[in-house]
């Protein structure tokens, strides 16, 4: 029998979807009704089939995720090769995610190796597989779509119209035939629910912004404040950081257009190269920007950034002891349970820190040459 509340949370929903139910208003859980689009669906139906919805072959399982996960990250930062070798250990020592992975069987586990596993295959430069693999990890948990605005910032670094338009119609096809069976039959009832923008976290499991009372944590004005924050914060580092070397987010973008319009009248198809730094540094902050402006960040959402970390600390100038420092209290904070007013303004000052640091930091070069490549786009 389940014992493992995310498990078993999960569970409910996914048997009324393998009894036929289709009505995503119908699905719930005893947690309340469903809130994550049809991959999870999918996921959790074979999780159901393979472990026969027992929990320990379901660690085992989700044990064998977080190894090939871990295998995927190494395999990023070894891409970039911006990190001593011995950092990539910090990986490996954080109690809570190993919490999130093998004991609690968080469906963000999944989400976030997909997600990894599309940047590898950025890193590759197969951009159309890449984009796939990104969309099914969004199909299990939106909060891949933080990483959506520095992708698109690099799809347009790396590739023509042509280019963009094929991988991001690849994107939405996954989403469209994922979704097929709930949106031929209840189609308001999927998209209000899989993709609800507008959730209110419960203020007690939140590990940031603790601080803030109830009554303005649950506000939409504080949500309203949080989201231009996300966004101004956005656009002052595609302007200033990721965008320098092009003359600004302003300047990139308008050359952009401009040079569609001279490629048009012959259609030639180029994309340039993308040094693995800027991809790996604009993904990483930008997200992690998007966690900073999280109005709840529960505690399985510590994975959703915590694999960066040891990178973006590495991408400030701050002297090996402080980056160490910074680890270890950012860790330290997600493990207070129940959190508290003091881990929560201890983990918004980490972040603060850290973001000032991402700032200072000197901007990578973006491209591995400035001729346009000639290699065809796989």
């Amino acid at each position: 029998m389940l014992s493992s509340l995310p498990l078993s949370s999960h569970m409910y929903p996914v048997s009324g979807f393998l009894g036929g139910e289709r009505d995503y208003s119908k699905l719930q859980g005893d947690t309340g009704p469903l809130v994550y689009p049809a991959g999870f669906l999918y996921i959790y139906s074979a999780i159901q089939h393979v472990t026969g919805g027992e929990v320990y072959p379901a660690q085992i399982l989700f044990g064998v995720l977080y190894i090939i996960n871990l295998g995927i990250v190494l395999f990023i930062y070894a891409k970039t090769d911006a990190l001593p070798f011995w950092s990539f250990c910090l990986l490996s020592l954080s109690k809570r995610v190993h919490s999130i992975f093998v004991l609690r069987l968080f469906n963000d586990c999944f989400a976030m190796t997909l997600l990894h596993a599309a940047l590898a295959l950025v890193l590759l430069r197969r951009w159309n597989l890449g984009l796939i693999i990104f969309s099914f990890a969004v199909s299990i948990k939106m909060n891949i779509l933080l990483y959506a605005p520095p992708l698109l910032l690099l799809m347009l670094k790396a590739m023509d119209i042509g280019g963009v338009i094929t991988a991001l119609a690849g994107a939405a096809l996954v989403q469209i035939l994922l979704a097929l069976p709930f949106i031929v039959s209840h189609p308001f009832e999927y998209i209000s629910k899989a993709f609800n923008l507008g959730r209110v976290f419960i203020h007690f499991w939140s590990v940031n912004f603790k601080f803030v009372p109830e009554p303005i944590f649950v506000s939409k004005q504080f949500a309203v404040l949080l989201l231009i924050t996300h966004l101004i914060l956005l656009a002052v580092f595609a302007h200033y950081k990721w965008c320098k070397h092009e003359g600004g987010l302003l300047n990139f973008i308008n050359s952009w257009f401009l040079s569609i319009k001279l490629r048009f009248p012959n259609n030639k198809s180029s994309f340039k190269l993308l040094k693995e730094e800027h991809v790996v540094t604009a993904m990483f902050v930008g997200n992690f920007i998007g966690i900073l402006c999280a109005r709840s960040l529960h505690y399985q959402f510590y994975s959703w950034y915590f694999f960066s970390l040891p990178y973006l600390l590495w991408r400030t100038p701050f002297p090996t002891l402080l980056r160490l420092v910074l680890f270890a209290g950012i860790e330290f904070c997600w493990n207070v349970y129940p959190s508290n007013m003091y881990s929560s303004i201890s983990l918004l000052s980490l972040h603060l820190i850290l973001l000032w640091g991402l700032w200072c930091g000197p901007a990578e070069h973006p491209y591995v040459h400035s001729e346009a490549s000639d290699r065809k786009q796989n």
